[in-house]
């Protein structure tokens, strides 16, 4: 029996059915909605609704449905419009009249609004995971690269030296803040709507509280209109799984430029290049182009959603049911994409020669700046007197080291013999010291720090 239509006389048109059902995408939330219909079940004997006799009845067969989904041998019945309708179909089949006892004081709308909660709350972990895994290996290669010194850029401009691990490590950070971001969510997401019914509310005296915990939710929704039509949860879902793209996107661009032979820092394993149909020389890194285009395509499913949500009226409405889609996108694309990006982290070989040949005297006209500060001149005067240092470089095609010590006290009075010792990469690396800094030092402590981090998350 259908789960309405009765004071309806024509049956629903083949094409607005295939244009309402959601079965195609929601039937991924079995397991979620079978869980909500056995604590349910629990519920309404508990106020009794219905008999103890009835609810055994009633929670043996759902887990009979859901052992037919495990298996793969569920069968879908051209009346099953959505997960919620097919569940309650099957189990009215195994247990009789008593399985139609199950959705007393219950609606779809609280019904799928919990069901979608309960799926965010563990795919949000189950991200976390993966985050992590990628996290851990850039902190293995951070660890063998603490002293390998490379150019830094600014505005994908040659600016300053800095170290290998640093510049990894970089992504640590970003990667760690999506998963306390993530944290967050998951803080927002464990509430539960379950006993709002409709819109309005249930009659009936059910315990929400104990159905909450029962869920593994943290607490039960306040008020019946926002239960059944809250969807921020899916938003920051899919900001927080948006962000998370963008900044591998940011780590797609860095291994794209510094795989280029041009650069060379970096050389991709052979299981994680591609080739060229036309030119055999070619080594592609087709992965983080993807991972870097994939982003688009998250961030999309954010702005779809909001456009979706921003004129809805109160409370519950058929345009909501667009969340799951771009939810379940934006996640499947990831999860496809997080262990390919991990290998590739995990096989990546470091070039330190090629890093150390790009390595020009321009990067250290800050550490010459400096170095007149410590003599005492105010650094915007240090800053244009270095600036003529390294437009008569650049004129006389000479690196700044090699122009001589007369030359350079025609500038400032304050260079003496000593400035030689500004022209070494290593000190200049080694002078960034203080927390946070590029010194092999600092991202010493850095890495300890993001050890610490990674230790002190608690396994989901």
């Amino acid at each position: 029996m259908p789960l309405w239509g009765g004071a309806f006389s024509e049956p629903t048109d083949d094409d607005l059915r295939a244009l309402n059902d959601s079965i195609g995408f929601d039937q991924r939330m079995y397991a979620e909605d079978i869980a909500g219909s056995v604590a349910y079940a629990r519920a309404i004997a508990q106020a009794g609704i219905i008999t103890g006799d009835e609810a055994e009845r009633i929670i043996a067969g759902l887990l009979l449905v859901l052992q037919e989904f495990e298996a793969g041998v569920f069968t879908l019945q051209p009346g099953d419009e959505d997960i919620h309708t097919a569940v309650e179909r099957r189990l009215t089949e195994l247990v009789g009249a008593a399985g139609g006892k199950l959705h007393t004081g219950r609606s779809r709308n609280d019904q799928v609004a919990t069901d979608f909660r309960l799926w965010v709350l563990a795919a949000i972990r189950d991200m976390q995971a993966q985050l992590i895994d990628l996290q851990r290996a850039l902190l293995e290669q951070a660890q063998q690269h603490v002293h390998t010194i490379m150019p830094g850029y600014t505005h994908l401009q040659p600016a300053q030296p800095i170290t290998a691990a640093h510049w990894l490590m970089s992504f640590f950070w970003m990667l760690a803040r999506d998963v306390e971001r993530l944290d967050d969510c998951h803080r927002r997401t464990a509430t539960c709507p379950l006993g709002s019914g409709a819109l309005a509310g249930t009659p009936f005296p059910v315990d929400r509280a104990m159905l909450a915990e029962e869920l593994g939710f943290a607490d039960y929704t306040p008020n019946s209109l926002d239960g059944v039509s809250d969807r921020d949860f899916a938003a920051e879902f899919l900001f927080a799984l948006a962000l998370a793209n963008t900044h591998l996107s940011r780590l797609a661009e860095d291994i794209v430029l510094y795989s280029n032979p041009l650069f060379g820092y970096i050389t991709l394993n052979d299981r994680y290049s591609t080739g060229s149909s036309l030119m055999p020389q070619k080594r592609n890194a087709d992965p983080m182009e993807l991972a870097r285009g994939k982003a688009g395509r998250l961030i999309g499913n954010l702005t779809g959603l909001l456009a979706s949500l921003k004129g809805l009226p109160s409370t519950y409405n058929k345009d909501i049911q667009e969340d799951k889609e771009a939810v379940f996108d934006s996640f499947d694309t990831l999860t496809r994409l997080l262990p390919v990006v991990t290998a590739i982290i995990q096989t990546l070989h470091l070039n330190p020669e090629k890093m150390r040949a790009a390595l020009t005297e321009d990067l250290l006209a800050t550490d010459l700046a400096d170095y007149l500060v410590k003599k005492g001149l105010p650094f915007r005067q240090a800053h244009h007197v270095v600036g003529e240092v390294v437009r008569l470089a650049a004129r006389e095609n000479t690196a700044m080291s090699h122009i001589n010590l007369d030359t350079l006290r025609s500038l400032s009075d304050l260079f003496a013999e000593d400035v030689a010792a500004v022209f070494d990469f290593e000190q200049s690396v080694a002078r960034r010291a203080a927390p946070g800094g590029t010194a092999p030092e600092a991202v010493s402590q850095q890495i300890q720090q993001a050890e610490a981090w990674l230790n002190g998350r608690i396994t989901p």
